[in-house]
C-alpha cells in the first residue's frame, strides 16, 4: 500500500500530537518536522523522526503529499497558511472563528493558484462541533443551537495571551455558566449572548518588571478572544503554573433544542459531547484524518480551500466505501 507522505510544520504541543497520531495511521508516513528553531535542539517524541529547518521545506515539495500546519492562529497561520498553500496540500487548525471567512479567502486564492488543496479550521471547534451544528440545524430547522465548553484549557486562547509584551507564560480556562447550560438542556431556548454562556479564566506568569495592570487590560480588551467575555486574570509564579496548570484537558458539548410537530408540541434535543484528557493530541488526530481527505481530494484533481463542512465523511476513513457501508450503516 502506498502511504501518504506527511510533513509537520511547527513543533509545539500540537506538532508533537500530530507526530504521535501519525504513528497510529497505517496508511501514512511522517517525512519530517519543519521548525524555525535550530533542528538539533528539538527533542521529538519518536527517536526516528527527522527534524529540518523551515527554510528546507520548499525543497521537499516532491517528497510530501500533505503538510500539516501546527502554528498558532494568532500569529503563525495567517502568514503560513497562504504561504504554504502555494507549495503543498495543507491542513490546519485555524480557530479564530470571527476571522475564518477572511482566512479562507486568502488560503483559497493561494491554493488554487498552485493547484493544491488546503483544508482549514479542522479540529473539534471549529471542526467536529461545526459539523454537528450543521447537521443539527439541517434536521431541526425550527430550533436553537448552543455550544458550551467544559472547564478546560483553551490552547488557542492561551496562545493568544503569550505574545503580549511582559507575559512569560499563560494558561486560559473556558468556564461554562451552569445556569445557561441548564436552561438549554431543559428546552427553554433562552436568548443567550456570548457573555451569558462562558467566562474566561486566565492564569498568567509575568516577565520580571512587567506591568500587571497593562497586561490585564490588554488581555481583557483583546478582540475575538476576550473582549466579549467576562474575563478573570490571575497572576501566578512559573512554579505555580507548572505545578497546577500543566495538564491540557478540554472538552465541550453542542446542544440543539426546539420543537417539532404541527403545533410545536414535541420537544427535540440533540447533544454531542467531547471529554478530552489531551486537547492537542485529540486535535492532532483530527488533523491527521483530514490530511487523508486532502490527499484524496487532490488525487481527484481538485484545488482550493475547503472546510470540514465541505468534506464527505468517507474521505476521512482509511476504509473503502464497501467496508464503510458494511460496517457503519
Amino acid at each position: 500500500m502506498q502511504k501518504i507522505r506527511i510533513g509537520i510544520l511547527g513543533y509545539g504541543n500540537l506538532g508533537r500530537g500530530v507526530e504521535l497520531a501519525l504513528n497510529n495511521c497505517p496508511d501514512m508516513k511522517l517525512v519530517g518536522i519543519f521548525t524555525r528553531r535550530f533542528p538539533a535542539t528539538v527533542k521529538t517524541a519518536l527517536k526516528t523522526t527527522r527534524v529540518m529547518h523551515i527554510d528546507e521545506a520548499e525543497n521537499m515539495k516532491d517528497e510530501i503529499d500533505v503538510m500539516i500546519l501546527c502554528g498558532g492562529s494568532a500569529k503563525d497561520l495567517p502568514i503560513q497558511g497562504p504561504r504554504f498553500a502555494k507549495l503543498f496540500n495543507t491542513v490546519d487548525s485555524f480557530d479564530t472563528h470571527a476571522k475564518v471567512p477572511e482566512y479562507f479567502e486568502k488560503v483559497d486564492k493561494a491554493a488554487k493558484s498552485a493547484g493544491k488543496i488546503s483544508i482549514i479550521s479542522t479540529g473539534w471547534d471549529p471542526g467536529l462541533f461545526s459539523i454537528n451544528r450543521l447537521m443539527s440545524e439541517a434536521v431541526l430547522p425550527r430550533c436553537e443551537t448552543s455550544t458550551f465548553w467544559v472547564k478546560r484549557v483553551s490552547q488557542g486562547h492561551s496562545d493568544g495571551i503569550r505574545p503580549i509584551d511582559g507575559v512569560k507564560d499563560a494558561k486560559q480556562y473556558t468556564v461554562p455558566i451552569e445556569e445557561a447550560v441548564n436552561k438549554v438542556r431543559s428546552g427553554q431556548n433562552p436568548d443567550l449572548s456570548t457573555r451569558d454562556k462562558h467566562l474566561r479564566d486566565c492564569y498568567v506568569v509575568l516577565e520580571e518588571g512587567a506591568d500587571p495592570v497593562r497586561v490585564e487590560h490588554e488581555i481583557k480588551t483583546m478582540p475575538d478572544y476576550f473582549a466579549d467575555y467576562e474575563t478573570h486574570v490571575t497572576f501566578i509564579t512559573e512554579e505555580e503554573l507548572r505545578k497546577n496548570h500543566s495538564a491540557m484537558p478540554h472538552g465541550g458539548f453542542v446542544i440543539r433544542s426546539g420543537k417539532t410537530g404541527a403545533d410545536n408540541e414535541n420537544t427535540s434535543i440533540i447533544e454531542y459531547q467531547l471529554k478530552l484528557d489531551s486537547n492537542p493530541e485529540f486535535t492532532a488526530s483530527v488533523l491527521a484524518a483530514y490530511a487523508r481527505a486532502a490527499y484524496r481530494l487532490h488525487s481527484e484533481g481538485q484545488s482550493g480551500a475547503r472546510t470540514v463542512l465541505d468534506i464527505p465523511p468517507a474521505y476521512l476513513s482509511p476504509k473503502s466505501g464497501a467496508e464503510l457501508r458494511k460496517e457503519l450503516l
